[in-house]
């Protein structure tokens, strides 16, 4: 990536509040609950974090910023299980493998423990380096953190809040059988 591109942004709003999205021209970079000026620290301790340089431009006719919007208002509309944006993930290389893991391995409407996750990536011991790469997964939604719970099945930590998790994992319970988009 050209570390001098820029970061295109969106605040748009859906049935669980305000969401942000972060593009640059490779794809969705984050997606976060809240508005953009309140994120705005969050964000350039970011670009700091990952060496990136670009220019942070309200855009949201920006070609990943919107499609992320239409693919996330169809999702909360029932109409979607999977998403297609392309993500340009940022992170360490465990923590991609934990997010591909979760974006590939956990269905829309099903739940799995970190130990679950662990386990399928052929690290059991690794639960709590699990725990630590969904902790700082940046696609909310999009990447379904939120069907992640505790061993004991209870709702154990969410960046947007145990409510929405909650409300999450009721929404895709009820919409299971929807037709998949092609």
């Amino acid at each position: 990536m050209n570390h001098q591109s820029f970061l295109y942004y969106d605040t748009f709003e859906t049935p669980l509040g305000s969401m942000t999205i972060l593009a640059n021209d490779e794809g969705v970079c984050r997606i976060d609950y809240g508005h953009y000026e309140d994120r705005l620290a969050a964000y350039q301790s970011w670009k700091k974090k990952h060496f990136l340089k670009g220019e942070l431009v309200y855009d949201p006719e920006q070609k990943y910023v919107a499609q992320t919007k239409v693919e996330l208002t169809d999702y909360f509309a029932g109409e979607r299980k999977e998403f297609h944006v392309p993500l340009n993930c940022y992170g360490t290389d465990f923590q991609r493998q934990v997010w591909r893991t979760l974006l590939h391995q956990v269905p829309y409407g099903e739940t799995r423990s970190y130990k679950d996750v662990a386990s399928s990536m052929r690290a059991p011991k690794a639960i709590r380096a699990v725990g630590g790469a969904v902790n700082q997964n940046p696609f909310s939604i999009i990447v379904p953190c939120h069907r992640i719970i505790g061993s004991n099945g209870k709702l154990v930590g969410y960046a947007g809040g145990l409510d929405k998790k909650q409300k999450l994992l009721e929404f895709e319970k009820e919409h299971q059988t929807i037709k998949q988009n092609q």
